[in-house]
């Protein structure tokens, strides 16, 4: 029987830097996903109203995308790591417990995001570079909702 890869047409080696990509990706999201869920909970101050409800809709996004990083990596023939604490040790994002104002949140979501968006297009490289257009095209479509976002929040935080 032929592997998922021989049935696409890409070859293991070349996308090896595509997968491992996509593995501390995943991490990230999933740590960057449990800060949204803390924020959401914990917003305080005057913008909670408004705040509290883009947490949520930031979070259940983030959701779906790292299922797409997912099963793209078991599409590239990878097993997606499912555990928290492995995700600890290579994700880049830091677990947040203490942030609570809406400046001190809307930063790191920026800064978060920054990072993300940084990974996205290495990736979105490293697949241009093996023929892999699906990641490619998964990546960039990431790093098009994710710079309107980050345009978002920057016009809503400035003063």
């Amino acid at each position: 029987m032929k592997t998922i890869l021989q049935l696409t047409g890409l070859n293991e080696q070349n996308v090896a830097p595509v997968v491992k990509g996509l593995a501390g990706l995943l991490a990230d999201m999933q740590v960057y996903y449990s800060n949204l869920r803390g924020f959401h909970w914990n917003i305080r101050g005057a913008q909670f109203f408004v705040l509290h409800e883009q947490f949520e809709k930031m979070y259940d996004d983030m959701a779906e995308k790292i299922d797409e990083v997912a099963e793209r990596l078991l599409q590239l023939g990878a097993k997606p790591e499912n555990r928290f604490s492995e995700y600890l040790k290579v994700s880049d994002i830091k677990e947040q417990h203490e942030l609570f104002s809406p400046e001190e949140t809307l930063a790191n979501v920026t800064e978060t995001l920054q990072l993300l968006m940084a990974k996205e297009r290495a990736i979105a490289n490293a697949a241009g570079e093996t023929s892999d257009e699906v990641t490619a095209d998964l990546m960039i479509g990431f790093l098009s909702e994710q710079e309107k976002l980050v345009w978002m929040l920057s016009a809503y935080a400035a003063k």
